[in-house]
C-alpha cells in the first residue's frame, strides 16, 4: 500500500507498526512511544496519550491514526475522527488478543506474510512457557505509589502474568469489584497474603527502595517483592513474544527464591 502516512497514539503498538515494515510510513508517534528507539528518532511526536496536540496532529495528515480505547481519551477519538480517514481503535485483553493484532494489521496494511511470522514467534513462546507446567503463584502486582493501586484479572497484564502460572491477587476488591486497576488502602493488603510482590518499571518507575516500603505495608513482611520490567509484563503487540520468554526466565528466579525462603531456619 503507497501513500499510507501513520500516527500512533500507543506505544506498543508504534511497535507494532516498525515491526512490520511500516517504519518509513510512520509519520507521527506520542513522547512515550520510544520503541525501537533508533528508528523512531525522527518520527516526530504529537504529545502524549491522553492529550495529543491535535494541530500537530492535523499537519501531519494521517491517513491512518493507531488508538486504544483504555490508553487513548474518547474525546480525542471523536476529534480524529473528522480528519482521519482510518482510525483504528484496539483494545486487547487477554494473550490470545495477541493474535488477533497480528493478523489485523498485516490485513490493514498490507504485511500479512509478516504479519503471520509474528504469530508464528507469539505461538512458539506461548508453548514454550505453558510446557514448563508451573505451579501457581499468588502475587500482588503494583502499578502506582500514593495511592497504591493494582490490577484485577480483566486485565492484559493478569492474563499475561497468569500465563507464567502468577495469579495475581485479590481477585477483587469489595468496594472496588468493577475496577480494573483498584486503589489498595492500607486496610486491604493485610488479607491479601500474596506469595509474592511484583513492582514493575511502569507506569510508576518502581526502584529498589520501594522494597523496603512495600515490606512496611500491613502483612506485607513475609511477601518477597521483586523489580521486574514493566514492558515484558504490559506491552501487547510484538513485545508480548519477548514477554513470554522473560516470564519463563523471571518464573526460575522466582521459584528458586521462594523456595530458598521456605527452606530458611
Amino acid at each position: 500500500m503507497t501513500g499510507m502516512r501513520i500516527v500512533s497514539l500507543v506505544p506498543s503498538l508504534t511497535e507494532l507498526v516498525c515491526a512490520l515494515g511500516l517504519t518509513d510510513a510512520l509519520v507521527g508517534r506520542t513522547g512515550f512511544c520510544v520503541r525501537p528507539r533508533g528508528p523512531l528518532r525522527a518520527v516526530p511526536k504529537v504529545g502524549g496519550t491522553k492529550q495529543p496536540v491535535m494541530q500537530r496532529l492535523r499537519e501531519l495528515r494521517p491517513t491512518h491514526l493507531i488508538m486504544n480505547r483504555e490508553e487513548n481519551e474518547r474525546e480525542v477519538y471523536e476529534e480524529a475522527c473528522r480528519f482521519v480517514p482510518n482510525v483504528i481503535v484496539t483494545y486487547p485483553i487477554t494473550l490470545e488478543d495477541n493474535r488477533a493484532l497480528y493478523q489485523e494489521f498485516g490485513r490493514i496494511f498490507g504485511r500479512q506474510a509478516r504479519a503471520g511470522l509474528l504469530v508464528d514467534l507469539f505461538d512458539r513462546a506461548r508453548a514454550r512457557l505453558l510446557s514448563l507446567n508451573l505451579t501457581p503463584v499468588r502475587v500482588l502486582y503494583l502499578i502506582w505509589r500514593d495511592p497504591w493501586m493494582t490490577v484485577s484479572r480483566d486485565t492484559f497484564i493478569s492474563h499475561m502474568l497468569a500465563e507464567a502460572g502468577l495469579l495475581t491477587v485479590p481477585a477483587c476488591l469489595p468496594d472496588s469489584s468493577r475496577e480494573r486497576y483498584p486503589t489498595i488502602g492500607d486496610r486491604d493488603f493485610a488479607p491479601l497474603r500474596p506469595d509474592a510482590v511484583l513492582l514493575p518499571s511502569e507506569p510508576f518507575r518502581f526502584r529498589e527502595r520501594h522494597r523496603a516500603e512495600v515490606a512496611r505495608l500491613p502483612g506485607m513482611s513475609r511477601a518477597p517483592c521483586f523489580l521486574v520490567d514493566g514492558e515484558m509484563t504490559s506491552w501487547y503487540g510484538p513485545r508480548a513474544i519477548r514477554g513470554l520468554r522473560y516470564l519463563a526466565h523471571f518464573r526460575d528466579q522466582l521459584d528458586r527464591d521462594l523456595t530458598r525462603i521456605a527452606d530458611a531456619p
